[in-house]
């Protein structure tokens, strides 16, 4: 996994939910609530991210109560839902934390997405994202959404500031 340079001036991890933090897939139960499934390393992820003193948001279509629960758990923010135009949300969310778009990444998977990923530093498509996302994307993961896309995110942007090692080296590994 190469460490893109413009990871290194990334501040700011916002991303997409369905099909970049779930697999894409929308369930529901007999009693018509949502469920979705969360990868666990995606999570550990964003919670060494947020560790390392960076920010990770949200930037959703649509508005599902368990996303509002899964980022409280994780501690993200900013959490925007219910946006089919992204753009307009990304810039004042940058705008608020009074970074640069330099210092932005996104992950997104389809053509909603595409504004925000062009519009910012490093625009990044998870492996299974729509073909026209994944041409426009700085970097493509090998993983697919749901499936520890946003963990292979996270992991290449810290490598690329060489907080890597620092960071888990207190679970025991020796030299990341």
């Amino acid at each position: 996994m190469t460490a893109p340079t413009a990871a290194r001036d990334v501040e700011l991890i916002l991303s997409d939910v369905d099909g970049v933090l779930t697999d894409g897939g929308i369930v529901f139960d007999n009693q018509g609530i949502e469920i979705k499934r969360f990868h666990v390393r995606d999570g550990f992820a964003v919670k060494l991210w947020t560790q390392a003193g960076y920010r990770f948001g949200v930037l959703t279509g649509r508005v599902s109560h368990i996303v509002k629960l899964r980022a409280a758990e994780l501690g993200i923010d900013p959490v925007r839902q219910g946006f089919q135009d992204k753009f307009p949300t990304a810039r004042e969310v940058i705008s608020e934390l009074e970074l640069k778009p330099e210092q932005v990444c996104y992950i997104g998977d389809d053509l909603p997405d595409l504004p925000v990923m062009q519009h910012v530093g490093w625009g990044v498509a998870v492996a299974d994202a729509a073909a026209e996302v994944r041409a426009a994307a700085d970097y493509v993961t090998a993983a697919a959404g749901g499936q520890g896309a946003v963990r292979e995110v996270i992991e290449t942007a810290l490598k690329a500031k060489q907080r890597w090692g620092d960071l888990v080296r207190k679970y025991g590994v020796k030299s990341p």
